[in-house]
């Protein structure tokens, strides 16, 4: 029987030092063809700090080379073999096989032993697809401008050509967001998901987002970029859309007390902005014409002014012509005001319903006019 459980013990202790994987660690074993006069390979890391180099390592003379690392929680690494980078995801216990050609102009690379690593090509490829149509787009309207300068009224013809190609530009990248939505869904359990995620607008889509990151907050655990995300989703959920709009209570300009629940059974706008705002200013005259209109069937706007100076704050609702009624910290993005609603750039607007709902954000232009039309044509 001894030497039974012996004989066992070392073909168990032989068979896994060839095959028993080191979860301390994950290892990549790459292959480059048509290397040229390449040297060299950098394995490069992406963590809250920004990307840098971890390791790097010679090329034999056959293309090969190798990387060991231990990875504290899984990531995005990269492999930069001169001008070329090439995506992968890691996590300790990986044994993972890259091979690609450098002469390849598709940049295209084969791995093997991470599934995470294929999901993020997947992505990529998702991703160069739009880009691909994106720079297609620029290059006509360059050539199409190059041509229109050369001859009379140039001025006028560009920006004719400004209002054709941009609309293709905003639409192409509206293409994009949906399928990257669908990406982030149909792949919530693999880090890539996440990529997909961070590519969207955080404005646009902050719903959605916020839908994502509570899906995930129990997944890809120690990843402090993750986390990162999480927490800012987490932190802007209480003033996201379908949310009762937090209260407070904010000085006049008469000095005297503004309560958010005043307005309780109205609709309200609450409009952040100043006087030192370009944009805000811009937007200004299209907010005028909207109350104009929309203020005899029930809509009503609460300015909150990021000024300093009461004097410059004053002077720029005079100026503008605005009518409502006005509230401020005077205290820039520090105020009490401002951090409650987490404003981290103007102008920032919150529409909210009769019952203090926020039914929309950060709308303006047509964009604004075509909500409240939308909004009150169903009130009435």
């Amino acid at each position: 029987m001894k030497r039974n459980l012996i004989y066992s013990s070392i073909i168990g202790l032989v068979f896994c030092l060839f095959s028993c994987k080191d979860k301390t660690a994950f290892t990549i074993s790459g292959t480059i063809t048509n290397q040229g006069s390449l040297k060299k390979v950098f394995l490069i890391e992406e963590d809250t700090a920004g990307i840098s180099v971890v390791d790097s390592t010679n090329l034999s003379d056959q293309g090969k080379f190798a990387f060991k690392r231990k990875a504290p929680y899984t990531n995005l690494y990269r492999i930069r073999a001169g001008g070329n980078m090439f995506d992968l995801i890691a996590k300790n216990g990986d044994d993972i096989t890259f091979s690609t050609n450098l002469t390849d102009t598709a940049h295209i690379y084969q791995i093997t032993g991470s599934d995470e690593s294929g999901k993020i090509q997947e992505f990529n490829k998702l991703s160069n697809y739009y880009v691909n149509i994106n720079t297609h787009i620029g290059n006509e309207y360059i050539s199409k401008a190059q041509e229109i300068k050369k001859g009379p009224d140039s001025a006028r013809k560009v920006d004719s050509l400004v209002k054709i190609f941009r609309p293709l530009l905003k639409k192409n990248f509206a293409d994009y967001s949906v399928a990257a939505l669908k990406f982030m869904n149909d792949n919530k359990t693999s880090l890539a998901s996440f990529y997909a995620a961070s590519s969207l607008d955080s404005i646009t889509y902050e719903s959605e987002l916020i839908a994502y990151a509570e899906e995930i907050k129990n997944s890809f655990k120690g990843n402090p970029t993750v986390q990162r995300f999480i927490d800012s989703k987490m932190a802007a959920k209480p003033t996201s859309v379908g949310q009762t709009a937090p209260d407070f209570t904010i000085g006049g300009l008469d000095g005297k007390p503004i309560k958010l629940s005043d307005y309780r059974g109205k609709y309200v706008m609450l409009d952040f902005w100043a006087s030192w705002c370009g944009p805000c200013r811009q937007e200004n005259p299209n907010v005028v014409k909207q109350y104009a209109k929309f203020k005899p069937l029930g809509l009503n706007i609460l300015g909150i002014s990021l000024d300093v100076d009461k004097g410059a704050w004053q002077q720029a609702i005079d100026h503008d012509k605005l009518s409502w009624t006005h509230g401020s910290d005077l205290k820039n993005f520090e105020g009490p005001t401002e951090r409650l609603y987490h404003i981290e750039q103007i102008p920032s607007n919150f529409i909210l319903n009769p019952q203090g709902v926020i039914v929309a954000k950060n709308i303006t232009g047509s964009d604004l006019e075509d909500f409240l039309n939308k909004t009150f044509s169903k009130s009435q």
